[in-house]
């Protein structure tokens, strides 16, 4: 259960300001918890995708996954707020705010509201592999450029996901990403790089072992 609107800041609610003509990443996920290798993807996407901004949304819940081991909404965003290094990355939680649930939706509005801004759909390659199974994946894909970022255990994703596959003809080679952000969809890249083991299961596991291991003294 998330934690009631009044008991998270206002300004997470809404969207960031952005200003026309910019080029504006958009990193979604549960962040539960937020880490190392999410601020990873994050500086790697502002550097290779020559971003103005990322926008790094902490989602109410993923409706892919089973969310009763979700920590509060606030956590995930003052967790967030101190993995966020770069100023220009802006932690939100506007997906509570407008309550939408689904990435399309997410898509579609943050377009609605913000016309004359370039957005680039940001994920991990351990997320291409099941993307054929989120809301209207192929309208994601139509909607936005994407980039997908290297991740361990999930490097040959970007060749055997149904996302892949379908979307073959609209694959831009990495080394033209700088212009990924500027160009219409469909078109996506894989981005090769620096990974991190981390992960959010690996680490919620951990600590539950600690707890359990503390209990047992």
């Amino acid at each position: 259960m998330n934690p009631p609107r009044e008991a998270i800041q206002e300004r997470y609610l809404r969207m960031p300001h952005v200003e026309k003509g910019m080029a504006v990443g958009l990193f979604g996920g549960s962040f539960n918890p937020p880490h190392a290798g999410h601020a990873l993807v994050a500086e790697t996407a502002l550097r290779r995708l020559r971003l103005d901004q990322l926008w790094w949304i902490v989602t109410p819940g993923n409706p892919l996954k089973d969310n009763s081991g979700l920590a509060p909404l606030a956590n995930r965003i003052a967790l967030s707020e101190a993995c966020a290094k770069d100023s220009r990355i802006k932690v939100t939680a506007f997906e509570a705010g407008h309550r939408v649930r689904f990435t399309a939706d997410t898509i579609e509005l943050v377009k609605e509201r913000n016309r004359g801004v370039d957005f680039v759909w940001l994920m991990g390659a351990d997320s291409l592999r099941s993307f054929h199974r989120w809301e209207r994946w192929r309208k994601i894909v139509r909607s936005v450029p994407i980039a997908v970022f290297d991740r361990p255990g999930a490097t040959l994703s970007f060749l055997s996901s149904t996302m892949a596959k379908t979307f073959d003809h609209a694959r831009l080679d990495e080394s033209d990403a700088p212009r990924l952000a500027r160009m219409a969809p469909p078109v996506w890249t894989f981005i090769h790089g620096p990974r991190s083991s981390l992960s959010s299961t690996a680490l919620r596991d951990a600590e539950r072992l600690s707890r359990e291991s503390g209990r047992g003294n």
